[in-house]
């Protein structure tokens, strides 16, 4: 194995350690969002119409995402704990299975999309004539979604193992391919006729395909960590069972993230288009600025998971406690760079006085939450690594239906707008506390056993 892309998450220094993995991870999200971004600009320059219709596929495709990101939790929770042990047999076994087991998933899921294609689509309130746009971009999506299991499962994998630099390399090229492809698939250069969305979508089934193709080179060939070997049934059904029992319930809690944003901007909707307006350019703010703690959220578990493998406990409880330092002290920072540059945002996303000065005062509001939004998230995910993933799931049910969403919604009767983004904000102060205590606990008591069912 490279030394070059492998940390020894059991004896390194811990906050070197956090540091080396969090840092490619953030680079290459950085990338794959802009390149998202840039998908999203082309086929706008399609018109109208085309827009909406990727619109339209977002639940779906995110459905299906979902359900591969929560496999990937459930895979590098396993497989890092496994190899916490030094048991790399039974790790090459379990990421073995977790490929063929998202393959399945994967087809199964965009079989039945693909058969009740617009009776989905209608039902969530696409016309006839957006169907004929939605069928070009989605029958092609997925065909290509197989493609899924190698930047999703197979980076995790990578990740419970140390590399982190190599999922990185693999999401930002994916990425810079798709951007690529995306003008030259759409509107033809040369011999290549436009393809219009039917492009779009060829061109993500390419960026996939070549990360799918990567990844398995890196897994099968380099690494070693998986064999193309089908295993006999009883172990497979032992090690799907494994993983999976981590795998949906994380998939769950994904899930909820964008149901309650729906309720959210349902109460936000109370005070007109401009608010929504300023809302959804919040939301985009808040992506970018929670990124360093998103990119934690996906190198902390394997640390974690790793170490509870070996019973090194304190080292979980350390890791755990210095990034929840870090999150909240580089919050502290980017809420001080948001204040500052405002009224720029305001200026440049709104052409109304309106929604800029609602722009300002979510800035001025919300992001001082982030710091402890990001308790909860590197709670959640720490949970999911030491094999507690109902735990995570249930202080996800809690943070978004019992203290984010009801508050703001109390606030917004109490003090209008203002109070909303206010209680939003007590919101996740008060899950932030409940979380952190959760997680301590598991040490005061001394309830966890670095043990390994078979």
């Amino acid at each position: 194995m490279s030394q070059a892309n492998h940390i020894d998450f059991l004896n390194d220094p811990i906050a070197g350690t956090l540091k080396k993995m969090t840092i490619p991870v953030i680079y290459g999200m950085v990338l794959l969002m802009t390149f998202n971004l840039v998908d999203t600009f082309f086929v706008g320059l399609l018109g109208t119409q085309p827009l909406a219709a990727i619109s339209f596929t977002f639940p779906v495709t995110f459905t299906v995402i979902s359900l591969m990101i929560g496999l990937g939790i459930g895979t590098s929770a396993v497989i890092a704990k496994f190899l916490g042990k030094g048991d790399k047999k039974s790790a090459q076994l379990n990421a073995s299975v977790a490929l063929y087991l998202g393959a399945a998933i994967v087809m199964c899921l965009s079989f039945m999309g693909y058969i009740f294609t617009d009776e989905i689509f209608t039902l969530l309130g696409a016309s006839p004539a957006l169907l004929i746009y939605i069928h070009q971009y989605i029958d092609i999506w997925y065909l290509g979604s197989l493609f899924l299991i190698g930047p999703m499962v197979g980076n995790a994998i990578l990740r419970a193992s140390g590399d982190t630099k190599t999922p990185s390399i693999v999401m930002g090229s994916a990425g810079l391919i798709n951007a690529i492809l995306d003008p030259i698939l759409i509107f033809g250069v040369g011999p290549i006729p436009a393809l219009g969305m039917q492009g779009a979508a060829i061109a993500t089934l390419i960026s996939w395909f070549f990360g799918f193709s990567f990844v398995l080179y890196v897994l099968v060939v380099k690494k070693k960590l998986v064999t193309m070997k089908l295993p006999q049934f009883s172990l497979v059904y032992q090690s799907a069972k494994h993983i999976l029992k981590i795998g949906v319930p994380a998939a769950g809690a994904n899930m909820l993230t964008p149901l309650a944003a729906a309720v959210m901007t349902a109460i936000v909707a109370r005070y007109g288009e401009s608010a929504v307006a300023a809302f959804g350019v919040g939301s985009r703010i808040e992506s970018i600025a929670c990124l360093v703690v998103l990119a934690m959220s996906m190198t902390l578990p394997p640390f974690i998971s790793q170490n509870f493998g070996a019973g090194k406990m304190e080292r979980v409880a350390e890791g755990y406690k210095t990034s929840i330092k870090f999150v909240l002290l580089w919050q502290v920072l980017i809420y001080l760079i948001l204040i500052a540059i405002a009224p720029f945002i305001a200026n440049a996303f709104a052409k109304e006085q309106a929604v800029a000065d609602i722009i300002r005062l979510f800035i001025w509001i919300l992001p001082l939450g982030y710091g402890l939004q990001g308790v909860i998230i590197l709670t959640n995910s720490s949970f999911n690594a030491l094999h507690k993933p109902m735990t995570a799931l249930t202080l996800s049910i809690v943070r978004l239906f019992i203290c984010y969403v009801p508050l703001a919604y109390l606030g917004s009767i109490l003090y209008g707008l203002e109070g909303f983004f206010i209680g939003a904000l007590l919101g996740n102060m008060v899950m932030a506390g409940i979380s952190y205590r959760s997680f301590s606990k598991q040490f005061t008591l001394k309830t966890i056993t670095p043990q390994v069912s078979s």
